[in-house]
């Protein structure tokens, strides 16, 4: 997995995709920062997932943005994404492996050294750290700081991916601290202040 320091954001949809939403994806992704795109629903079905992931697949491939799929490995072997993400209570990697072969799976390991281990061993692509910061997206079960992130790149050189209320003004000192890659999704989506391009305009 190539690491590209210009395009470090890694963007996380919105919970709800509206009709505006393709346009301001478009936008985003046409000032060329963002590395992955993550499509993260809940609550709706696999076959309104299959028609958003089709769209969404389009998009990405114009702009050459990996488009990964969260927590469903079906879903993103059904859409061939370029890979999925998944949670500690997810499908286990291993399984994983098996349905979408040598495609990108990125693991969520909070703040955890053991974790990350484990994801190493099992050839993850990716881990994802975090929350850094206080979010709005996702109850903020677990924190993660700047020595943990010192620690791990210690050990790995396996990209490193910090999430949770990264913003315009706290993304800087991630980057300093040699995270990869910034998961982002309400500065972008969310921002009461400023439109999505207007937002990711301000992460140089």
């Amino acid at each position: 997995m190539r690491v590209n320091n210009k395009k470090f954001i890694y963007l996380i949809s919105p919970s709800k995709i509206r009709k505006s939403f393709y346009n301001d994806l478009i936008g985003v992704l046409k000032l060329k920062k963002v590395s992955f795109f993550q499509l993260r629903l809940k609550s709706i079905s696999f076959k309104k997932k299959l028609v958003i992931g089709k769209k969404i697949k389009k998009i990405c491939k114009k702009y050459k943005t990996k488009f990964l799929i969260n927590d469903d490995v079906l879903l993103a072997k059904k859409l061939n994404t370029d890979g999925c993400h998944l949670g500690q209570k997810d499908m286990k990697i291993i399984k994983a492996r098996k349905i979408i072969k040598k495609k990108i799976i990125g693991i969520t390991c909070h703040n955890s050294i053991k974790l990350a281990k484990s994801a190493i061993k099992n050839k993850a692509d990716y881990l994802a750290f975090g929350a850094f910061n206080f979010s709005k997206t996702k109850k903020t079960k677990y924190k993660a700081n700047l020595i943990l992130l010192k620690k791990i790149k210690k050990i790995t050189n396996t990209p490193i991916v910090a999430i949770g209320g990264i913003n315009s003004e706290n993304y800087k000192k991630l980057l300093l601290n040699k995270a990869n890659f910034l998961a982002i999704s309400g500065y972008i989506w969310k921002n009461k202040k400023l439109k999505p391009i207007e937002a990711i305009k301000k992460l140089k």
